[in-house]
């Protein structure tokens, strides 16, 4: 391959779904692609194109509908296809805001690549739907990044002169708790230093102290105007790899702007949240940031994200605020006795979690404790209990939680608890061990769960009767389907002719799933993760498996999107919704979710009751 190509090889391998291609089909691309420059303001026209796959080498560029709703804005390494745009709304055009190199794949050798590659073609089709859902996102949901740099930058700056030395540098950004120190001289921007320049340039080659700072700096960096927006200034630090820029007023120094204030920004992003859970010092400054989650979670499904994403996305912010609260009971009250874990239980352990969960948790302390040490994880479960029903995920009705002794307990003790559970599966047992087995290290030393795990997987697999036990607690849900494929709704009360997608829907699938996981050894806990797994292990067919995933899937996602109505009409969220409401093709589709449950769980009945 010749050095030209084999740079557009290199390019590719760093673009999705690029890089999940074999070299065979790689090397076959690139000697097909067509390379072409324009300049800011460029407009590609669905109406009439030549068709294919354009991908930015480098630039940007927006996507607008024909009456001139803006459906996205991407840089460098991201793809769009008009053709395929265009097939699902007319009019659309791609309009370049900055001068752009394109890398673009021909129009028959890209539709022969999405024929023959399965997740390819997938990844392009869901782009593209993803695309026309975000369709006005933009101007009504995502203000924060058409915010100006001027109204995030910092202004208090370090500035240094070019002849002060690398260790007077160093000393005074220690003091002053700062990243970056920008060099200048009469009033001229000379150049920026950063914590990883005195890392890479100084220290790492042995460079004296007494050098002025001027040998590292960066000359003549790159800078962004007070009036540019987020999104702007995103791109920038995308596109060079930085993450500190200067930030000039009528072409003079004002300020800077880096990657972390970036983040700062986006307060409907969730990593947003998760970081600053953990910079908190109060229960109460949790509260306030896990507050956000039903606005946003409204936001997250309005704009496309699925409910399996979702779902994630909450369980690591309840994971988020679980740390926090034990970082803070340690800083107060010192460190551990002995090793120790926090278990998740139930949707948090699955990372399933919606909102509304109440709280399914225990200690897993590494040995036996007594008097202080014991007063210290009483103390611990206690505190975060208490922090975590401050924050909106209350009590458990049943006690599963650190706070109760039985679900705090050294590592022996947990499998004595679990050798008894096994051996006398009674009706309570079977509960509790069905949450039991649904855990997860939230915090601490993960090699003691996965020694509680491996022993609570050996013995449920060798115990025909305690897994007819399980299979029997499995079929106490099911599917609310009657005669002639008609919906079982509630027949009065506050929830009459409604369906619960979580009791009637979603637990039954996750409770047959989770026997045939034990049954065989499988340590996923992931509901979609254990239904992959049990098809790899040729356990389950892969027919079967996937039919289970698009049913929780579909039952999910109508249970989330039902959540969005309620909140969005400003009434509590929780599992009920009338199907009446729901269009005939979803209620089509709830319908043939039920029944393959219900067909899965007469598999149960058949595979396990035997034990009994």
């Amino acid at each position: 391959m010749s050095p030209e190509l084999q740079g557009i090889r290199d390019f590719l391998v760093q673009c999705v779904p690029f890089d999940q291609l074999s070299e065979a089909q790689l090397e076959q691309l690139v000697g097909a692609i067509v390379i072409s420059y324009h300049r800011r303001g460029h407009v590609f026209h669905a109406a009439g194109d030549e068709g294919g796959l354009r991908i930015l080498r480098s630039g940007a560029a927006e996507l607008r509908s024909q009456d001139d709703s803006l459906l996205d804005r991407f840089g460098e390494r991201v793809g769009f296809d008009l053709k395929g745009l265009e097939l699902e709304q007319s009019g659309v055009r791609a309009t370049l805001i900055e001068d752009s190199l394109i890398y673009r794949l021909p129009e028959e050798s890209y539709r022969a690549l999405r024929k023959k590659d399965r997740d390819f073609d997938r990844f392009f089709h869901s782009q593209r739907s993803r695309r026309m859902r975000r369709a006005g996102m933009y101007e009504s949901g995502s203000e924060e990044m058409m915010q100006q740099v001027g109204d995030l930058m910092t202004r208090n700056l370090l500035v240094v002169a070019p002849t002060t030395s690398i260790q007077q540098t160093a000393l005074l950004m220690s003091q002053r708790r700062v990243s970056s120190v920008l060099i200048q001289a009469d009033s001229s921007l000379l150049g920026i230093v950063t914590d990883r320049d005195l890392r890479s340039r100084a220290v790492a080659k042995g460079l004296g102290g007494a050098q002025p700072i001027a040998e590292i700096m960066t000359a003549n960096p790159q800078t962004i105007s007070a009036d540019s927006t987020v999104f702007d200034a995103t791109l920038l630090m995308t596109r060079n790899g930085i993450h500190h820029v200067p930030v000039l007023e009528q072409q003079a120094l004002a300020g800077i702007i880096t990657a972390s204030d970036l983040l700062l920004a986006r307060r409907d992003d969730p990593v947003y949240l998760v970081q600053h859970i953990g910079r908190q010092d109060t229960v109460a400054g949790i509260r306030e940031h896990v507050k956000l989650l039903p606005d946003l979670m409204v936001q997250w499904v309005n704009a496309g994200v699925n409910a399996a994403r979702v779902s994630r996305v909450l369980t690591a912010v309840s994971d988020a605020v679980t740390e926090r609260l034990i970082e803070l009971y340690v800083e107060a009250s010192g460190p551990p006795p002995t090793g120790f874990c926090w278990l998740g239980f139930g949707s948090q352990g699955r990372a399933e979690q919606l909102l509304g969960s109440d709280q399914d948790n225990a200690l897993l302390i590494a040995e036996p404790v007594e008097g202080e040490a014991a007063e210290w994880f009483t103390g611990l479960a206690t505190w975060v209990c208490d922090g975590l029903n401050e924050c909106g995920y209350v009590y458990c009705p049943g006690k599963v939680m650190a706070t109760t002794d039985e679900w705090r307990q050294p590592l022996a003790g947990w499998r004595d608890t679990v050798d008894r559970w096994t051996r006398s599966p009674t009706s309570d047992a079977v509960m509790r061990v069905s949450i039991f087995f649904d855990l997860r290290c939230i915090y601490g030393d993960q090699a003691l769960c996965e020694q509680l795990q491996q022993h609570m997987l050996a013995k449920a697999g060798s115990n025909t009767i305690f897994l007819a036990a399980l299979a029997e607690n499995a079929l106490a849900n099911t599917p609310p389907l009657g005669i002639f494929r008609q919906f079982v709704v509630e027949r009065n009360g506050e929830h009459e002719h409604q369906l619960n997608l979580k009791k009637r829907g979603v637990l039954p699938i996750i409770d047959l799933v989770r026997v045939h996981a034990l049954a065989h050894g499988v340590s996923a806990v992931n509901t979609i993760e254990r239904l992959q797994a049990l098809a790899d292990a040729k356990v389950m067919s892969i027919e079967d498996s996937r039919n289970l995933q698009d049913a929780l899937r579909l039952i999910m996602q109508t249970r989330i999107q039902g959540q969005v109505r309620q909140l969005t009409a400003g009434v509590p969220a929780d599992n009920y919704i009338d199907p009446a409401e729901l269009s005939r093709q979803v209620r089509g589709l709830l319908r043939d979710s039920f029944s393959l449950v219900a067909d899965a769980q007469q598999s149960i009945k058949l595979n396990y009751r035997a034990g009994l």
